[in-house]
């Protein structure tokens, strides 16, 4: 059964904050604490609910860099390509996508010199064509 309009709006909910108590989730979407508890319990279920995390306060003196890394691959190499990037501990996010690249890698480092490492190294996996990086400076919004 997919997700209705109610399901929409506690997943919302959620997303803004996950530690929101059922009794709380049932006044703001006016159902009972027992209806939204099986809501979330189905919604987990069927994998609409993957898990729930914490977000750590982003620290203006954090060392990390970060950099957004558009990779281009040869054709039939998406696989191969994709475990050698597993193995890269820099890489903390990869995004297939549709456009005139075929990847995102979200990469970070304690440097700028780390990030150049890492993107030369993507760069030499064997399958990458081309890549094209953009080292984040700052994070305007983050839900």
């Amino acid at each position: 059964m997919p997700p209705d309009a109610i399901d929409r709006e506690l997943i919302d909910l959620l997303t803004t904050n996950a530690r929101l108590p059922a009794a709380e989730l049932g006044r703001r979407l006016k159902l009972s604490r027992t209806t939204i508890q099986s809501r979330i319990e189905r919604l987990e279920r069927n994998g609409t609910i993957l898990g729930y995390t914490v977000r750590a306060a982003t620290d203006p003196s954090d060392p990390m860099v970060r950099a957004h890394v558009l990779i281009t691959l040869a054709p039939k190499k998406t696989a191969s390509v994709e475990i050698m990037l597993r193995k890269i501990p820099q890489v903390r996010e990869l995004h297939a996508v549709s456009g005139n690249v075929d990847l995102i890698a979200v990469i970070s480092g304690t440097a700028n010199s780390e990030l150049d490492r890492v993107i030369d190294q993507i760069g030499e996996l064997d399958g990458v064509v081309r890549t094209n990086s953009m080292i984040l400076l700052s994070t305007r919004i983050s839900r």
